[in-house]
This record gives structure tokens, C-alpha cells and sequence, in this order.
């Protein structure tokens, strides 16, 4: 009987488009510095490398007070976290799927970790998963793999070169790559692959559950 692998899923770009939250939190934050808002596609190029890289983009003549700006933009964002932000078409469904294949599945975001089961919660897809781990669980970022070992930890399972990181930038494609594992790149997020390298590319996250039923067949 083939190994049914565990899955590392990616946040933001993968399960839910969230950057019309994100710039209106961070347009509050420069608000409160006196600074006009940044367009929707500006901020949306600065997501991807957590919440101390995003500010030092949005707002680079205050790095001196970059303590100051992550906490303004925390409560700005938590405090509306899920306004415009939606699940993806067909990750539901693709949830469920996986779900039924026996997979064990976890969130490894760069997002802060309180904020995630919130988020998913709201959508209707927590339940899918066995564990959320993100922004200050451990003392690195993504691409660091150290978000996928906590939460195969926190799981209870190895990690298994059959096994699969999920996501739409280059640095979830990184984890894979430094983990040693498989990589799905979603194609309808809003990341960059910047030359990293990826087993199977979707549109859907339906395609991957046909492509994972496919090889445990």
C-alpha cells in the first residue's frame, strides 16, 4: 500500500486571496504616519516575506521604527482580517478531496500565527486541517524550513521525500526544495516562482488532488 503523504500548505496566494486586506492594513499604518495610501498592485509586489519585510517595503524612511510600524499594522490588520479576503475557487473542494485521500495536512504561513485559525476559521476551512504554525512560532521565516518541521512535529509524523509543500511564491517552492520534499506551485496566486523549481504546476486545487489520487492509485 503506497505511503499517503502529508501536506505543507501555503496561506496567503494559495488558499485565500487576502491582499486587499492586507494593503487596506497597511494603508492605515502609513495613515497614522501621516503618509498617502500605496496602490492595491504597490503592496501586493511587497507580500511574501512576512510581516518585518512588508512594512520596511511599504514604508522604508521609518525602518529606524520598524518595532513601532509591525505592531501599528498588527492591530490594523487583526482587527480586520477578513473583509474582502476569500478562498480561492475549487480549494474547498480540493480541501475535502485531499481530505478523503487520508492526508494529513498543515498551514506553515509567514502570517502571524494567532491570526491564522481565525482567518480560516471565518471561511469555512479550518477543519481541514491538523495544524496552523506561522510568524513567531519559531525565530525564522519562510524560506527556512523551520515552519514545515514544527508543524510535522506538532503532527506527530517525519517528513518523507514523498511528501508535498503547497503554495503560489518562491519561498514556499524554497521550503520544498530545502526540505527535500515535492513541490506544487499554484499558478492562480499572486507569487513569483523566480527560478525555483516545482514537480507540478495548477490552476485549480482540484488538478492537484486528481494528480495525488493519480500517484496513490
Amino acid at each position: 500500500m503506497k505511503r499517503v503523504p502529508t501536506l505543507f500548505f501555503d496561506l496567503d496566494g494559495t488558499l485565500i486571496d487576502s491582499r486587499r486586506d492586507i494593503a487596506a492594513s497597511v494603508n492605515r499604518t502609513r495613515a497614522d504616519y501621516g503618509l498617502p495610501p500605496l496602490s492595491f498592485d504597490d503592496v501586493t509586489g511587497m507580500v511574501g516575506n512576512g510581516a518585518r519585510q512588508l512594512m520596511l517595503r511599504a514604508m522604508p524612511d521609518f525602518a529606524d521604527r520598524i518595532d513601532e510600524l509591525m505592531e501599528n499594522n498588527r492591530r490594523q490588520y487583526a482587527a480586520y482580517p477578513v473583509v474582502e479576503t476569500h478562498v480561492y475557487p475549487g480549494v474547498a473542494e480540493g480541501l475535502a478531496e485531499l481530505r478523503a485521500l487520508g492526508c494529513r495536512m498543515a498551514v506553515t504561513s509567514n502570517k502571524t500565527s494567532v491570526l491564522i485559525p481565525r482567518i480560516l476559521e471565518t471561511l469555512g476551512i479550518l477543519r481541514y486541517f491538523d495544524v496552523t504554525v506561522g510568524g513567531g512560532d519559531v525565530p525564522t521565516l519562510k524560506p527556512d524550513p523551520a515552519l514545515l518541521y514544527l508543524a510535522a512535529e506538532r503532527m506527530g509524523v517525519t517528513v518523507e521525500p514523498t511528501d508535498w509543500v503547497i503554495g503560489d511564491h518562491y519561498t514556499d517552492l524554497e521550503v520544498g526544495r530545502h526540505a527535500g520534499i515535492r513541490v506544487c506551485r499554484c499558478a492562480y496566486g499572486f507569487g513569483q516562482p523566480r527560478g525555483e523549481r516545482f514537480d507540478i504546476e495548477v490552476n485549480d486545487l482540484r488538478e492537484f488532488a486528481a494528480h495525488l489520487r493519480s500517484l496513490l492509485a
